[in-house]
């Protein structure tokens, strides 16, 4: 008999509020064994999407078996949303130095906290970076004033109590990222900017700060003549090589190879709205998402998938952003909640399953919802004249009109519950092509 698959929210990210200010969040992955605790550092200047969504992954597919990787992925999250270098200027120039009135100002001071707390000992920060950097001039993109594939240092050695062998550090991990080149232009180099010395621009700088306040840290940079993915794929082999030279150990969820990087970069992002009563998958989302059940006189709750997903109000809807992306608009219809109700019995490809609202289920033929006494249901979509409470019929994909499914592939449709005129919470139904072997995979609900 084939089994039931039920998807569930694997939640990343605590509890937002829609226009509450976009600050940075903190992920620490801890792995219960002692080791060397790191700081990973993405989105200091908004328009570097290898850097954050490299960051990202860390949070959202790996496991650390050894020591503990703090993330910052985010960390100008609006510059992020806004496609920008920063929207209040270079955060990167503002670590000597700044006025309490700039609009950094409190998340600066936050990373800087960060940085000093006693048990961090190493900082990356993740950029994207002009060009190919070579020690020499060959061309105009391939230069000693490029910053593309290059690890950045401040100075051969540091004056701090762990790792102080920076550079040599550096040059290790250059050179087992060299081993696996997709491209031989591609090639890593160190790049040392000599701060000390006199580098008023590097002395601003986040790194400059750290080591100034007895931390290890380097800059890690991929080009971006590169495409998003193949930048993150460079981002995390130099992380990864850096955590074993440091003692961690770690288990990741996917092939660190490029194109596998790029679908686990576009795939799983997914929203719950209003203590997971509403859950949307917005990673191949529609453009408009119409007359979404939004809670009456309340700001919009909710929580993602991933910690790049912002939700901002604009005109009469929700702008939902994932990194530099504008994933889809959500026009709501407002309703006062009911939360009597946590789930459904449905019959899914001829076997009975009871279905939390708030979450998934994959469909491959034919499915229908049993009567509940007292409550509605509306298929979104699917129509007969003279129903207006949708049970017991049995529903197909082609039975629902394409364009009210959430997704541009014409696969996930809404099935909403209402008791009254208050709404109680969806089931998103994912119509899928029938698999040999299928099994079950249930993922409950947790958070970081």
């Amino acid at each position: 008999m084939k089994r039931l698959i039920l998807l569930f929210l694997v939640l990343t990210t605590q509890v937002a509020l829609a226009d509450n200010r976009l600050e940075f969040s903190l992920h620490k992955i801890d792995s219960g064994i002692p080791g060397p605790t790191v700081l990973v550092v993405g989105g200091i200047q908004g328009d570097e999407p290898g850097g954050f969504h490299a960051a990202s992954l860390l949070v959202t597919n790996y496991q650390i078996t050894k020591g503990s990787v703090w993330v910052v992925p985010n960390l100008n999250f609006e510059s992020i949303i806004r496609r920008s270098r920063g929207v209040n200027g270079d955060m990167n120039r503002k670590f000597a130095r700044m006025k309490t009135t700039d609009p950094d100002y409190s998340e600066v001071e936050r990373i800087k906290s960060l940085i000093r707390a006693p048990e961090v000992d190493f900082i990356f920060n993740m950029h994207d970076g002009s060009g190919f950097y070579r020690d020499k001039y060959i061309d105009p993109q391939h230069n000693a004033r490029r910053w593309g594939q290059s690890i950045i240092i401040d100075q051969e050695e540091l004056d701090t109590p762990k790792y102080a062998n920076v550079g040599e550090f550096a040059r290790q991990v250059t050179g087992q990222i060299n081993q696996r080149l997709l491209d031989e232009e591609h090639r890593y180099h160190v790049k040392n900017t000599h701060t000390r010395r006199g580098n008023a621009e590097m002395e601003k700088t986040l790194t400059y700060y750290a080591i100034n306040n007895g931390k290890a840290a380097v800059g890690i940079e991929a080009s971006k003549n590169l495409p998003t993915h193949e930048r993150v794929y460079y981002h995390l082999n130099a992380l990864e090589f850096f955590m074993q030279q440091l003692g961690i150990e770690f288990k990741r969820s996917f092939q660190l190879e490029p194109l596998i990087v790029k679908q686990t970069i576009d795939n799983n992002i997914q929203i719950a709205l209003h203590e997971n009563r509403l859950l949307l998958d917005v990673a191949e989302a529609r453009k408009r998402i119409n007359y979404l059940p939004i809670k009456r006189g309340s700001q919009l709750e909710f929580t993602a998938s991933n910690p790049l997903v912002a939700i901002t109000s604009k005109g009469n809807g929700y702008h939902v952003n994932y990194g530099n992306r504008n994933l889809t608009f959500l026009h709501p219809q407002f309703f006062e909640y009911d939360n009597s109700l946590s789930t459904l019995d449905m019959q899914v490809d001829g076997n009975s399953a009871n279905v939390d609202l708030g979450t998934i289920i994959e469909v491959t033929d034919r499915f229908s919802i049993e009567p509940l006494d007292g409550y509605r249901i509306n298929v979104i979509g699917w129509t007969k004249d003279g129903v207006d409470n949708e049970v017991g019929y049995e529903i197909k994909r082609d039975h629902i009109a394409r364009r009210f499914s959430v997704d541009t592939g014409g696969t996930l449709f809404r099935v909403e519950v209402y008791l009254e005129e208050k709404f109680c919470g969806m089931v998103l139904v994912k119509f899928t092509e029938q698999q040999e072997g299928q099994h079950a995979s249930l993922q409950r609900q947790t958070s970081s």
